[in-house]
């Protein structure tokens, strides 16, 4: 058994292996969360996800920061499949186990062909595929989708996560959030905001007479270098803490530029890795996701920051530093 079936799935065919579990989770008495015989994974980014996925569809954790941690796949499958992503993602995990599937369908961003998806160690496909060979008893399909698909072709269901209510806390004088958040003044204002840290080319300032600003004109792309502004932002941020105020960092999204930021902050004052920092602020807005680019630059700053700091502080922060909530609740020194 285990991958022996993997082979690919045109659209055609999935739509109707899909229509047909619909059915019978619908006909079929007894059927309980998690149901049905088609477990469809969708391997791309949260955020692409949440904008809009084929209906049904699992969000699998396969992050850039998860497939360096374990190369071949995590230890548990809750890992690969946390509960907290959905109402019965927990009972789908069990079933996926007890191999009460007849089919488990992948699929990504771009990918055209299987064979090119998993011509790419490091590809989140591949990388998902090599995990489920230590949960999967039976077969995997891989479908043949030209993402992102078109709203005529598939059942999708589509969100708006970008504001996610508001700007989040991270810590007690730095929040992080959006322009949206940035263009309320009721928002600000009931948060205590006195500054904001606008880290992209075109969002407007808005309220300059009520508030102190700081601009980071760089793009979120492959090109930007966003780790030349590390210092002053961190220096910007310090300075309204000392005058005890509190700053709102925002690019567009609120999920690229001002989380690069933040997560360099936290670097650099926390003495933290960079994975300590992603998961931190993750927990507290789940839609981060600095780009390719960005991830590298804070790379390099983590080994700046910790060649420079004491050797006790080069390792992970210890128990005594770290205290865990339910899964992984990360609190910072």
């Amino acid at each position: 058994r285990g991958l022996e079936g993997l082979r690919e799935l045109e659209g055609s065919a999935l739509r109707r292996l899909l229509s047909r579990d619909e059915r019978e989770r619908a006909g079929g008495p007894g059927v309980g969360p998690g149901g049905g015989t088609c477990l469809l994974l969708d391997c791309r980014p949260f955020l692409a996800h949440s904008a809009g996925c084929i209906r049904g569809a699992l969000p699998v954790r396969c992050h850039t920061i998860a497939r360096r941690r374990a190369p071949d796949g995590p230890g548990r499958l809750e890992q690969l499949l946390p509960a907290a992503d959905g109402p019965d993602a927990e009972a789908r995990g069990r079933r996926l186990r007890a191999g009460l599937y007849g089919a488990v369908v992948l699929y990504d961003q771009r990918s055209r062909r299987a064979a090119e998806a998993l011509r790419a160690p490091d590809g989140a496909l591949a990388w998902v595929v090599r995990a489920l060979r230590h949960f999967l008893p039976g077969p995997v399909s891989l479908p043949l989708l030209p993402l992102p698909c078109s709203r005529s072709a598939w059942p999708l269901r589509s969100d708006s996560c970008l504001a996610q209510g508001g700007p989040v806390e991270i810590l007690p004088f730095l929040y992080l959030g959006s322009a949206q958040h940035a263009a309320r003044r009721d928002t600000l204002d009931a948060l205590g905001i006195t500054a904001l840290l606008n880290v992209s080319l075109d969002c407007p300032n808005h309220f300059e007479a009520h508030y102190q600003y700081k601009c980071i004109p760089v793009e979120d792309n492959h090109k930007a270098d966003i780790g030349s502004w590390f210092m002053d932002a961190i220096e910007f941020i310090d300075s309204v803490q000392a005058g005890q105020g509190r700053v709102l960092v925002h690019c567009q999204a609120g999920i690229s530029r001002s989380a690069t930021i933040c997560l360099a902050y936290l670097m650099m004052k926390k003495k933290v890795r960079l994975e300590t920092a992603f998961e931190f602020v993750k927990q507290r807005r789940s839609v981060i996701s600095p780009n390719f680019s960005f991830m590298g630059q804070l790379l390099q700053f983590e080994s700046q920051v910790l060649a420079t700091s004491y050797p006790m502080k080069m390792c992970y922060p210890s128990c005594a530093h770290l205290t865990l909530f339910h899964c992984r609740r990360v609190n910072l020194p």
